[in-house]
């Protein structure tokens, strides 16, 4: 059987609703034969949990469906446990809280061969149930990625959910993620900005827009501040694993500077009871995470084992 040009790749665990609806459309696209696609489910659960669903999927699926259980807690472990069984020349990945439309996987590539480009990426449009009446629009704004409005390479890079990689490209094409970043997330900021430092080339694929359907938990304040406050640390961490003490420094005082401006228009927007409150208090959160970054502080939001 000969080698599929893209592998798809979902990572999961313990949300088999949304990994449903995230296999069934990838079954959904067009634009590309089936006969050169896979799907590889990686399931990051300590017991199997997703394995008689996915098989149960693989019966409808157009294409080779393959399941793998990754037992070992951490992101990084479950997109490294995917990739070592994958076979396509380019990655696409898709989250088990995304749906991709049927032109998703065809735009991502399209945008590949304009730019040649190592990775591409797409927008992702948050989708918050009706029944979500307070803060509504700051959840389906934190919840989606947005980007320009025409395909173009790009300076920066987003994240994994909703990105094709150039498996030729990658540092270690078979193990590409580190898992210092397991518990924590990130282990994409960290390869990514590993092969911008290499000279890798980044484009956007605004047609290769994808849903994402947060489950009921995330759809907090408690856990999008928290996980502001996470995406502030970034900056300040990457300079660490680099040694650089003076962006330490540097993105320390920036970061103070902005928890004390934004949070104080935080809390004047509360008291009068401003719509744009959980925005302010995010972009607070973001700066009080570039000083507050080190041991202590750190947000474990993955590879949790289930309490028993």
């Amino acid at each position: 059987m000969s080698a599929p040009h893209v592998s798809l790749i979902i990572p999961t665990q313990r949300r088999l609703e949304g990994l449903t609806t995230a296999v069934r459309s990838t079954f959904r696209q067009q634009g590309i034969e089936a006969s050169s696609l896979e799907l590889v489910v990686v399931d990051n659960d300590v017991q199997p949990s997703a394995q008689a669903t996915v098989e149960a999927l693989a019966a409808e699926a157009p294409f080779p469906v393959i399941y793998v259980h990754e037992p070992e807690p951490g992101v990084a472990n479950a997109r490294n446990a995917a990739m070592a069984k994958a076979r396509g020349a380019f990655i696409a990945f898709l989250d088990d809280d995304e749906e991709a439309p049927e032109g998703w996987l065809a735009a991502l590539l399209a945008a590949q061969k304009q730019f040649e480009a190592d990775v591409v990426f797409g927008p992702v449009r948050g989708r918050a149930p009706a029944e979500i009446a307070r803060h509504r629009g700051y959840l389906e704004w934190f919840f989606s990625r947005v980007g320009p409005a025409e395909a173009q390479l790009l300076d920066h890079y987003y994240g994994c959910g909703d990105s094709l990689l150039k498996r030729s490209s990658l540092p270690d094409p078979v193990a590409p993620f580190s898992a210092i970043r397991n518990h924590i997330g990130g282990e994409d900021d960290l390869l990514f900005g590993a092969m911008k430092d290499r000279g890798s080339r980044f484009a956007w694929a605004p047609e290769a827009w994808v849903w994402e359907d947060p489950v009921p938990a995330r759809l907090t304040l408690d856990y999008t501040i928290r996980r502001a406050f996470a995406y502030g640390q970034g900056p300040s961490s990457a300079c660490a694993i680099q040694h650089d003490r003076l962006g330490i420094a540097r993105w320390m005082l920036i970061g103070l500077a902005q928890a004390a401006v934004y949070g104080a228009v935080a809390l004047a927007q509360r008291l009068i009871g401003s719509e744009r409150y959980a925005f302010t208090l995010d972009r607070a959160a973001r700066g009080l995470g570039k000083t507050l970054w080190w041991g202590p502080f750190k947000i474990h939001f993955y590879g949790l084992r289930p309490a028993t």
